[in-house]
């Protein structure tokens, strides 16, 4: 069996899933402006598809390199292929916009004018708009040896204009260009007398200065304008051994990247060809790097109106996150998890009494020492202001900051500044090796003793995606697990081994080699006559090492159920190779995170939870925690959960051996929704 038959690609693997988002914004049963938000995801998970994964497809074509990964494609093979996917999905996108959600917007009252809409009235508005909001921050540039074609920034809003006549100093000129500082604001609403009744009336900023575009070039014809963005490489290069400031030269890679080599064209599909070809030409661009839309280059700024709170009937129900019951109580926190460990299931339960475990322990004059680690945080984040408070009042906080958290890190250069400055020891992660574990560890001073508290975490310390991303928080005071985390931090701190480590696993140090022996003791119990079973819950698999010892163990038996939201690149169902595998994929309102790991051991079952998926970038290649779930409550509490998502025949779809995914649908059976069922069961009475 060759290598292209045991594996899926996983750039092919990760575009099907943005098409199962896609999905989410198709189907009439999610709310509408939910539906338009996933349409915006869809969008923004394509233009970092294309700055990262497209970008450096790109360049292997550039430099003849031979075929890579273990389904041995080559890159102008995956490219291809790729870009015919491509070509249906943007389609896809803007005959939905079009042709249903603006439409049953307009009839839920939300209206979207095109300019041939406008009335007088409106028309009158817009032009003193743009006079007065817009043309005075705008740029109008024609081109000459002396002024050539501007810069143009990494997605940005752009016009390429037709000029016809002659300039002030009697100069023909045949084009100029208008560039929209991210200063404007993408969409205009338009005053409530300008709208018809009950409606809320919008407008596009690329429409507002398309139809005042010639205000700007006085004198001159304007035969045509069309909008336009170029999709830029946003990888970053920072070599360790070759610098001698990380922060230095993080902060240069992130200012070229604004400018980095095009990799895609988006622009109007009205804009004639000879301006399209003068525009891949100026990016140096092939016509398949170019994509004709049907509408604004930018889906994603329609985000904007997703968020509208005076319309609760076109998003989902709001709800109020719950709490266990063990925290229903006044008691001090910390005398609480001296008596039992606490599992929260965010977001249906509170991200809160995270927040809290730091501020009590930034307040509480017992506390020595906190250390954590940040990845992503987001603006005005309280766990950093906690951290800010301990360090001013001269506690020992250590934070080990991931710099390289991509797309976040000239906020976490921000983050580590303002940290510094408070007096707190701040750490960099390893370039090479992402820091990438959720793990903070207390140390309190009782009767004389040190005590060690930990919270450990599936996903960041970002209070604001704790409401939309599925995650497990663990809390507990338990000696050997607080143990192992001191391990862990003085690992990331000093660079030396973590030893020993007793109810931990640790990437990319033990997390790898406990898996495939995991995988494989399985294996043998199957082997042996004994029942055996493998559940993983994860965010992606492509890890070839553990894909072979999954196929092994469905050889020899074993029953493998993998819940796995984005790419995979095992191939299940395949006759004498994994036939006993089944993987599906969940996707709903929240962006399922949580990553979880079950054997059955011969029925001395283990429960993991973990910052790791099953990729080879986050076992080999990134310092992650796993921890181990060994009371029995919460291990219930677990095995209920993922049978849950395993029965889910509403929000689920299934992988095929051939990569293609399906829906499931309940049919004549019971709907079952794993979401559903959790924000009933879990977040607070309504």
């Amino acid at each position: 069996m060759s290598t292209t038959d045991l594996y899926i690609n996983r750039d092919l693997s990760q575009f099907e899933f943005n098409k199962r988002v896609l999905a989410q914004a198709q189907d009439p049963s999610v709310p509408l402006l939910e539906r338009l938000r996933f349409l915006c995801i869809t969008c923004t998970n394509l233009d970092e598809f294309f700055e990262i994964r497209i970008a450096a497809l790109k360049q292997r074509i550039e430099i003849g390199a031979p075929a890579q990964g273990p389904e041995k494609l080559s890159a102008q093979e995956l490219f291809d292929a790729i870009r015919i996917g491509m070509i249906n999905v943007v389609d896809q996108q803007y005959d939905l916009l079009n042709k249903t959600l603006f439409s049953e917007l307009t009839q839920a009252g939300v209206q979207f004018l095109q300019s041939e809409e406008w009335n007088d009235e409106q028309q009158e508005w817009l032009k003193n708009y743009f006079l007065d909001q817009v043309m005075p921050v705008l740029t109008p540039l024609t081109f000459d040896p002396s002024r050539p074609f501007p810069r143009v920034l990494n997605k940005s809003l752009n016009f390429i204009v037709r000029l016809r006549g002659k300039d002030a100093f009697g100069r023909r000129r045949h084009r100029g260009m208008v560039q929209a500082p991210r200063s404007l604001p993408r969409i205009i609403q338009l005053p409530e007398h300008l709208s018809k009744p009950d409606c809320q009336s919008f407008v596009f900023l690329s429409s507002v200065i398309r139809v005042h575009v010639d205000e700007l070039f006085q004198g001159l014809a304007v035969d045509g304008c069309y909008q336009f963005r170029v999709t830029r490489n946003s990888n970053l290069y920072v070599d360790d051994e070759e610098v001698s400031d990380l922060v230095r030269a993080l902060e240069g890679q992130l200012e070229a990247s604004r400018y980095g080599a095009a990799v895609r064209l988006e622009v109007s599909h009205e804009c004639p060809e000879d301006l399209q070809q003068f525009l891949l030409d100026h990016f140096k661009l092939a016509e398949h790097d170019m994509y004709l839309v049907d509408g604004p280059v930018n889906l994603n700024r329609l985000a904007t109106i997703c968020d509208m709170e005076d319309r609760p009937e076109l998003r989902y129900p709001s709800f109020t996150p719950g709490l266990p019951e063990e925290l229903l109580t006044d008691e001090n926190l910390f005398s609480l998890l001296s008596k039992k460990n606490v599992l929260l299931h965010h977001p249906y339960q509170s991200f809160a009494p995270t927040i809290d475990f730091i501020s009590t322990a930034s307040s509480d004059p017992d506390v020595l020492a906190i250390k954590i680690t940040l990845y992503r945080t987001g603006p005005d984040s309280p766990i950093v202001d906690h951290l800010v408070e301990a360090a001013r009042a001269g506690k020992e906080v250590t934070v080990i900051i991931e710099l390289m958290a991509r797309f976040d890190e000239a906020a976490n250069i921000s983050l580590a500044n303002r940290l510094q400055e408070a007096g707190a020891h701040v750490v960099y992660g390893l370039v090479g090796y992402k820091t990438h574990a959720k793990m903070t560890l207390i140390v309190r001073r009782e009767s004389g003793q040190l005590i060690r508290y930990v919270h450990l975490g599936t996903g960041n310390y970002h209070h604001a995606t704790t409401r939309v991303y599925t995650d497990y928080g663990y809390m507990s005071s338990s000696q050997r697990l607080g143990e192992d985390v001191h391990k862990v931090f003085m690992q990331l701190t000093s660079l030396t081994e973590a030893r020993d480590l007793t109810r931990m696993l640790a990437s990319p140090f033990s997390l790898y080699e406990a898996l495939l022996a995991k995988i494989g003791r399985e294996a043998d119990n199957a082997r042996a006559g004994k029942k055996a079973r493998i559940i993983a819950k994860i965010n992606s698999l492509n890890q070839t090492g553990i894909i072979d010892a999954l196929y092994e163990a469905s050889k020899a038996g074993v029953r493998i159920d993998l819940i796995v939201r984005g790419i995979c690149s095992l191939r299940p169902g395949v006759p004498g190779l994994s036939d006993n595998i089944s993987v599906r994929s969940i996707v709903g309102r929240f962006l399922e995170h949580s990553r979880v790991y079950y054997f059955l051991n011969d029925g001395n079952e283990e429960f993991y939870c973990s910052s790791a998926d099953w990729m080879e970038r986050n076992l080999l290649r990134r310092n992650e925690s796993c921890f181990e779930i060994r009371q029995k409550r919460l291990k219930d509490q677990i095995r209920g959960d993922l049978e849950l998502f395993l029965a889910d025949n509403c929000q689920a779809w299934t992988l095929h051996g051939d990569g293609s995914y399906e829906r499931l649908s309940p049919g004549d059976d019971e709907p079952v929704a794993a979401q559903t069922i959790f924000l009933k069961t879990l977040a607070a009475p309504s």
